[in-house]
């Protein structure tokens, strides 16, 4: 063990309300401390703690983006089952029903790209504020 380890033996017992309790936890969460004993005595001897900041802007932009890339891909998944069923098509009718579908599918795929475009506009003019 360490000697700072060994020389804590001294020790101080608290009582604290729960909504107290929830604000302090709270706060610990938030810290690069890993145990809220640490933070304590960080926060007790006025010592420098770490807070992990959260940008809520950003994190809302990603989830934004996570779910478009994930119907990006479906979309993508489709278009390249298109492809293979336009291989296999042996008559016109179904070729034209193959094209009536992979316009649909476009179509989709260009409203989604709108749509980014339009999310990363809102979210750099919100940044440039």
């Amino acid at each position: 063990m360490s000697d700072a380890k060994n020389n804590m033996s001294r020790r101080i017992y608290i009582r604290l309300k729960e909504k107290d309790f929830e604000t302090i936890q709270r706060r610990f969460s938030k810290t690069t401390c890993r145990k809220l004993s640490e933070y304590a005595r960080r926060v007790l001897l006025d010592k420098v703690i770490t807070v992990n900041h959260r940008n809520q802007s950003l994190d809302d932009f990603m989830t934004e983006m996570i779910s478009l890339r994930n119907e990006l891909k479906s979309i993508g998944n489709n278009l390249n089952q298109s492809v293979k069923k336009l291989h296999t098509l042996e008559q016109i009718s179904e070729f034209k029903a193959w094209i009536i579908i992979n316009e649909k599918h476009q179509q989709i795929l260009e409203k989604k790209v709108d749509e980014i475009k339009a999310k990363i506009n809102q979210i750099s003019d919100a940044w440039l504020q």
